[in-house]
């Protein structure tokens, strides 16, 4: 959707960011808590997303895996986010809620609508655009690099939330029982220019 905002109306947006302070990681209600290391076989920590997993390729999500994460732990969850978007807030990527603590990877294109929750207990909850899943990255052109953020929660017992949560339900559910969380992050934009001067096919777009 974003890929048809022209130009120069992207590089106008430049200074409209929702800001890495707004993160769900850094927020002050989740305390204090362990580390995780959370890495993708399909970029690196701060290396630019493939673009299979945009709106400029196939749109899937990329692969994760963890570890670290504390032997106590009841569920995991994972939030995805933007904190670039020219929005208020980061956009939302992705969420999900309930991973199994034993689970320690998700494979390529496994963030997917999933109605009321998979077998295993998760549930992938509802992006910014208000739809189950993964909403693959779409920057406007010219608008710069953006910074989406993997943020995975190992937390304690809490309580319950309703069926395809979103981000603030999340939040709310995790503060006070987060034991240990991991942070890595992907970046894409279009119109930038690329190692070697070259520039992005979308550019022109």
């Amino acid at each position: 959707m974003l890929e048809h905002i022209p130009r120069w109306l992207g590089s106008s947006l430049k200074g409209l960011r929702a800001g890495a302070d707004k993160l769900a990681i850094v927020q002050p209600e989740l305390g204090s808590f362990e580390n995780i290391r959370l890495a993708s076989p399909a970029f690196a920590n701060g290396a630019r997303l493939p673009e299979r997993f945009t709106a400029d390729g196939a749109g899937v999500s990329p692969p994760l895996f963890w570890t670290g994460v504390p032997e106590n732990t009841v569920r995991l969850a994972l939030i995805v986010e933007d904190a670039d978007a020219p929005t208020p807030s980061p956009l939302v990527h992705a969420v999900i809620w309930d991973l199994p603590p034993h689970v320690d990877e998700l494979k390529e294109g496994a963030i997917r609508a999933d109605g009321a929750g998979g077998e295993d207990g998760r549930d992938v909850g509802r992006n910014s655009y208000f739809g189950e899943g993964w909403l693959p990255p779409d920057p406007p052109t010219g608008h710069g690099v953006h910074n989406y953020a993997f943020q995975l929660f190992a937390l304690s017992d809490g309580p319950e939330i309703a069926n395809n949560p979103g981000r603030s339900a999340l939040v709310k559910a995790m503060a006070g029982h987060v034991l240990a969380a991991g942070l890595l992050t992907g970046t894409y934009s279009r119109g930038e220019r690329k190692p070697g001067g070259l520039v992005g096919k979308t550019a022109l777009a």
